[in-house]
């Protein structure tokens, strides 16, 4: 019997830079237990995590790995869509 492909419990819309929500371009985590992946879809975004500080520009190409309680923010660098994957184990491929 083969196991089934890990999926993410859950998905948000398709953003791009005018309808990104102030609360994903401001300081913030995820739950206990909760990985993010952040597909940018077409364009670049910024990632910024907090602890430890550093920037990581996300293309298509480069997706963006938030673990538990990861402190970061997102910024849109010109025009871009993303959207966010949210994992309750480690997502494959990171």
């Amino acid at each position: 019997m083969t196991m089934p492909e890990p999926r993410p419990y859950r998905s948000t819309p398709v953003f791009d830079q005018d309808s990104l929500p102030a609360a994903l371009r401001a300081r913030h985590d995820t739950k206990v237990g909760v990985w993010g992946v952040i597909c940018v879809l077409e364009g670049q975004l910024r990632l910024t995590y907090l602890d430890p500080n550093r920037e990581v520009i996300l293309t298509p190409d480069r997706p963006g790995l938030i673990e538990p309680q990861q402190p970061h923010f997102v910024t849109p660098v010109g025009a871009m869509k993303m959207q966010v994957d949210f994992w309750d184990q480690p997502p494959p491929g990171f």
